[in-house]
């Protein structure tokens, strides 16, 4: 695809996205901190089923993200603007025009996957979370796909990606989970927007 059809893509969902804001939120009781995040992954990964589930919405026409989307996602505390990025092989390149703007990541791991896909992963991990502008955001790695044999540990995970020196005193989340158990899925989202919340009071200057 041109870079002039991902922008034209672009201006639709930012179109779509607003008024769905606009109607969903309209009149709203009780004022929820928003958060504005990213969500990668490799294209199999399920960053769309996890996320059309959160929302409680059917998955049974899910197709894989071409260029972005974008869902807001309510919890009982805050509400996280997720801004999902395709993830097939031509569309990795252009992850970091849309990276502006963000207080957090949230990368989707399909833990069963190939030596040779995890090793993209983890490539494509590290290059994201060493971006200038996410490097000091806190991050979810959901390590999804954990009902099948072929999962990996969280254990093996995290040595292999290297989490701990990737970090470099970011605050981060490991969470299993899998599209037949969305109560992790939850857990974990629970746990970033913790995350968040801490990192925004941080960061807000003294008054003096």
């Amino acid at each position: 695809l041109s870079l002039w059809l991902y922008v034209l893509l672009a201006v639709c969902e930012v179109g779509e996205y607003t008024c769905f804001r606009a109607f969903c939120c309209k009149g709203s009781p009780t004022p929820r901190a928003e958060y504005d995040v990213v969500c990668i992954g490799l294209m199999g990964s399920g960053k769309s089923t996890l996320l059309t589930q959160l929302c409680c919405e059917s998955t049974d026409n899910i197709v894989s993200t071409t260029g972005f989307s974008i869902k807001a996602i309510p919890f009982s505390n805050a509400v996280l603007n997720v801004k999902e990025l395709g993830g097939a092989d031509n569309i990795r390149k252009y992850w970091s025009r849309y990276y502006q703007g963000s207080q957090g990541v949230i990368f989707v791991l399909d833990s069963a996957s190939s030596e040779d896909d995890l090793e993209t992963a983890r490539n494509e991990l590290h290059s994201a979370l060493q971006h200038p502008q996410l490097r000091t955001l806190p991050f979810l790695i959901l390590a999804n796909h954990q009902d099948k044999p072929a999962a990996r540990s969280l254990q093996e995970i995290k040595k292999y990606f290297e989490l701990e020196p990737l970090a470099r005193g970011q605050r981060w989340i490991l969470q299993p989970c899998s599209t037949d158990n969305m109560d992790t899925v939850k857990d974990g989202f629970n746990r970033f927007i913790n995350l968040l919340e801490e990192n925004e009071h941080e960061n807000i200057p003294a008054r003096i």
